[in-house]
């Protein structure tokens, strides 16, 4: 007899005198509100900090170059608007948009050029967002290019490695909590050393403590940046005539121009030069090298000139040309006007701002360690040497194709700038190069064509100071991040060259 086979009962199951209700029969309910808000996850604030440095720290390590560049761009858009206000007036006017724009860009990028007079247009509320601009720019560019050095120094091997992060003076590879740290301490203590010294001056000179004060802060601000704002309506003027300022101002700018990597060699190994890496030697030998050169020729050319070191006794000659020589490679503070100088001092106070400073500094420009790498590699083919080789080590070929496109980038730079400039002016070509030359080598020196531009002008100028002053930091890293691995080889020719 067969089995029949049982079918499925539509019914409800019965389980131990319970009843379980099937998917279709199941009762819908609703959790009170109070029940349904403690479902939901907790975030705390400590999760949502987390969670926002997560994200950046993703987006960063995704593209720190592009990153650096939205980072300034927002920061400046920031100071634009404040400086737009009102109370950033003496007259309690509303600035216009180019020139709020142009000074937020210049105080950002620490480079000191401004269509209107520091001291006659911005109030005291104004100039202190200028300082502070100038400090938040001066800290995002050390910082930005340690950190993009050390993201540089990820990629390469364990020993390159080391000897990358023994030049930045971390003290444990890959920590940029402690960089940062080291990066901010270093600058404030260079410039609280600084305002010690200007303050008694200043204080001396304006009899009143409180102008003293703000002075000095402002100066050794603007001096270590590099930024070459002053806030004086004759510029720094008469005070010139004090040693202890010149000679405080030079050392500030100067030290602000090496670098941070330099600076911190030279704090720990001091003055042993043995013991000091190749970047550290190539900065300091170029710069000293363009200071006294600069110092020499400048003195040569404007010796007998009336109008500006011919008006002084031998003594401040000589000391006016060697800070002369140190502001025209980034400083832009000036002691007299530049329009009287003569045309072969403003061509070689050209080719002073483009050259610029040290890597990872305050300075722009195209950096001395390009100049001293390109000068380098043409001795090395002079000579029919392979590498370029020198203090005993050898510099790697990707360095050298680094040099050659920051180079070519920052001529690119100028000569596409200048031709707008001079399109816009209707200037020959001597004053919008040297302005083109002032903004992108972040010099602030200028010979008043600025203030005369109309707002057209005023923004190339403003996309020039951006550019020249991220711009090739950004573009560099890119550069040296960017590695390609080929797995073939094609057959070696040479073009004829030259």
């Amino acid at each position: 007899m067969r089995r029949q086979q049982r079918t499925p009962s539509p019914l409800p199951r019965w389980r131990a005198g319970r009843r379980i209700p099937t998917p279709s029969s199941a009762p819908v309910t609703r959790a009170p509100s109070a029940d349904r808000r403690a479902l939901v996850p907790r975030v705390g604030l400590r999760g949502v900090t987390q969670r926002v440095r997560g994200f950046i720290s993703g987006v960063a390590g995704a593209s720190p170059a592009r990153t650096a560049l939205l980072a300034f761009a927002l920061v400046i858009l920031v100071f634009t608007a404040l400086l737009s206000l009102p109370f950033a007036t003496r007259d309690g006017r509303v600035t216009a948009f180019h020139d709020a724009l142009f000074v937020a860009a210049s105080s950002v990028t620490v480079t000191g050029l401004t269509p209107v007079n520091t001291a006659e247009q911005w109030s005291f509320a104004g100039q202190l967002v200028i300082l502070v601009a100038i400090q938040i720019g001066g800290l995002g560019i050390l910082s930005m290019a340690a950190l993009l050095t050390l993201a540089v120094s990820k990629r390469l091997g364990v020993r390159s490695k080391l000897i990358t992060q023994e030049g930045m003076s971390t003290g444990r590879i890959g920590e940029v909590g402690s960089l940062l740290r080291v990066v901010v301490a270093t600058t404030l203590l260079f410039e609280l050393a600084l305002a010690v010294v200007l303050i008694p001056r200043f204080t001396a000179h304006a009899g009143s403590l409180a102008e003293g004060v703000w002075h000095g802060i402002f100066y050794s601000v603007s001096a270590f940046n590099n930024a070459g704002f002053t806030i004086h309506a004759d510029g720094l003027g008469s005070l010139l005539q004090d040693p202890w300022i010149v000679w405080t101002i030079t050392a500030g700018v100067f030290a602000g121009a090496l670098g941070f990597p330099v600076v911190m060699v030279l704090l720990k190994q001091r003055w042993k030069w043995s013991r000091w890496n190749l970047h550290t030697k190539l900065t300091v030998t170029t710069t000293v090298a363009l200071v006294l050169g600069g110092a020499l020729l400048i003195g040569l050319f404007e010796w007998s000139n009336p109008a500006t070191l011919g008006q002084y006794g031998v003594g401040e000659r000589i000391q006016y040309s060697l800070f002369g020589s140190v502001m025209t490679r980034s400083g832009g503070f000036a002691v007299y006007d530049v329009n009287e100088q003569y045309a072969e001092t403003l061509l070689l106070t050209d080719a002073l701002m483009f050259v610029g400073g040290g890597s990872a500094s305050t300075a722009g420009g195209i950096k001395v360690t390009t100049l001293a790498v390109m000068f380098l590699a043409i001795v090395a083919e002079a000579r029919g040497d392979r590498e370029v080789t020198t203090h005993g080590r050898t510099i790697a070929p990707g360095s050298l194709r680094v040099a050659i496109s920051v180079l070519a980038l920052g001529a690119t730079l100028v000569l596409v700038s200048t031709m707008a400039l001079v399109a816009i002016s209707g200037e020959s070509l001597q004053r919008p190069l040297f302005e083109v030359l002032s903004a992108f080598g972040t010099c602030g020196l200028t010979t008043g064509l600025t203030a005369e531009l109309p707002p057209a002008g005023k923004y190339v100028l403003t996309a020039l100071m951006f550019a020249g002053r991220v711009g090739t930091i950004t573009f560099a890293s890119a550069l040296a991040l960017r590695q390609r691995r080929n797995l073939f080889r094609y057959p070696e020719e040479r073009p004829i060259i030259g």
